[in-house]
């Protein structure tokens, strides 16, 4: 090994280190205090340098040695860091490509440990038997060294396989925050209290984490859900349409409108219903910020709507006299479905106290928007009275299923199957919700067997009705069928309910 060669590639070094240096604390000032560090590092190798050609007028060649040795090395390794930042932080930053972190720490170390060894064989020494002779001091480092090892390969994992890249909002167990950086040995993650999380990269790896948002959506969307215990007593569609149009009204910063927001009823409890308000957001950043702002929309919309929080609560009704009460309660009921029912042409003919036994014998059957009350060709024994709402009527022929006609509030249906047991000859969906009652074939046939002669006078009604059915149906069907004749009819309820012809 030529000491004198030595020393001049020192010094060339040594200039080009701090020349370097000098250029990288104006070209990276946010990596100054890095660049500053090197710089006295390579300050000290100087004189180092400085020290071996000292010694080496005291003619003590091994002390001479063993400086520039140490000279060389770290001049080296200063020259590879600092050639490391102008490009990972200066030039691949100005073309737009910002590699992590990690990759930068493994190419550093790589070209440092190829330097080493290049240096050594340099300096004569066998590399091969080096290797050979230190091949079992390796295997106990790798097992001692194992955790420190599976970060490392770790962060490779997570970078090649983009499972965590910087930028992206994680949640992790009870932390959640955005990626900052991914080093070689550890992942850095910055909650909203601007607080860094430091997570070894070999967790990561074996654990469960959760990225918020898709991949494959160019803009952040991520739904939120927001809670509410409201009264039990508000009809659910309206408090699902109240809590949308909220969202969509409000014009929130970072709200998305697409995809819609959307209310949903997710449990009823003594005394309450709790709704789920759940909308995008389009920046994770501010979660709850504007979940707050989109609570306190929900809120004064739900108050104009003069919808109420539900209260827990605890009411006891004490009455004195339970059985009159109950007894009264029972009669007000009871006067109102005669009432309903006195206003249906197919019960015109009958006395009030026909009327009040069909009364008796009603059921309250609410239905919801959208639900199908009955459906063409089933059967079923009883017929329908609608108090509030409006229903859709359907015939399906022929693959085509057509809209005939749209009942209202005192309209019935159903009849048909409640007297005579035929199939249903048509659908009926609710148009919007829907409160009715209904009767029964049980509820009519006291009624019936009473006085039979009703079947004469129930049979001319419903022989219209189903005139008034094929009329509409004309239009769907290629043949318009026959209606059954008053006395046909009469006949087939007289069958169905056991009387005497």
């Amino acid at each position: 090994m030529d000491l004198n060669l030595l020393h001049h590639q020192i010094g060339y070094g040594l200039g080009a280190a701090f020349a370097l240096g000098l250029l990288l604390l104006a070209l990276r000032p946010p990596d100054r205090s890095v660049i500053r560090n090197m710089l006295i590092v390579t300050a000290l190798l100087a004189l180092a340098q400085l020290l071996s050609m000292l010694v080496a007028l005291a003619d003590l060649q091994r002390a001479e040695s063993v400086l520039v040795a140490v000279a060389a090395i770290g001049i080296g390794v200063v020259i590879i860091r600092m050639v490391s930042i102008l490009i990972f932080g200066f030039v691949l930053t100005r073309l737009k490509l910002n590699l992590p972190h990690i990759v930068e720490d493994l190419a550093v170390t790589g070209v440092a440990f190829a330097w080493l060894l290049y240096w050594l064989h340099g300096a004569g020494l066998d590399l091969g038997s080096l290797l050979a002779t230190s091949a079992v001091i390796t295997a106990v480092l790798a097992f001692s060294m194992q955790d420190t090892l599976g970060n490392i390969l770790g962060g490779v994992v997570l970078q090649l396989d983009t499972s965590l890249r910087i930028g992206d909002w994680v949640k992790i167990d009870d932390i959640s925050g955005q990626v900052t950086d991914v080093r070689w040995r550890h992942t850095a993650i910055e909650t909203r209290n601007r607080e860094t999380v430091i997570i070894p990269n070999g967790w990561l790896v074996k654990n469960r984490f959760t990225v918020i948002g898709s991949r494959n959506d160019k803009q952040l969307a991520w739904r939120r859900w927001l809670w509410f215990n409201l009264d039990l007593n508000v009809p659910p569609n309206k408090v699902v349409h109240v809590l949308e149009d909220s969202v969509r009204d409000c014009e929130t910063p970072h709200v998305l409108l697409d995809p819609a927001p959307s209310a949903v009823l997710m449990e009823v409890g003594q005394g309450y219903a709790r709704y789920a308000l759940r909308y995008w957001l389009g920046e994770a950043r501010p979660d709850d910020p504007t979940d707050s702002a989109v609570r306190i929309n929900a809120m004064a919309a739900l108050s104009r709507n003069q919808i109420g929080l539900a209260v827990v609560q605890e009411e006891r009704l004490v009455i004195k006299e339970n059985e009159r009460r109950r007894a009264a309660l029972q009669a007000d009921e009871l006067a109102r479905r005669e009432s309903i029912l006195g206003a249906v042409d197919l019960f015109a003919n009958f006395s009030p106290e026909e009327i009040r036994l069909l009364a008796e014998n009603l059921v309250p059957a609410p239905f919801v928007k959208g639900s199908t009350i009955t459906r063409q060709g089933r059967r079923a024994h009883w017929l329908y009275l609608i108090v509030t709402g409006e229903a859709d009527v359907w015939i399906e022929q022929q693959g085509i299923r057509a809209h005939i006609a749209t009942l209202k509030a005192g309209n019935v249906f159903g009849e048909m199957g409640m007297m005579t047991g035929e199939p249903r000859r048509a659908s009926v969906t609710a148009k919007t919700d829907i409160e009715s009652l209904r009767l029964g074939k049980s509820g009519f046939e006291s009624v019936l067997r009473a006085r039979p002669d009703i079947a004469k006078e129930i049979s001319q009604v419903i022989s219209a009705r189903q005139g008034q059915l094929d009329e509409a149906t004309q239009e769907v069907a290629s043949q318009r069928s026959e209606s059954p004749a008053n006395d046909a009819i009469g006949a087939r309820i007289r069958s169905f309910f056991g009387l005497d012809p």
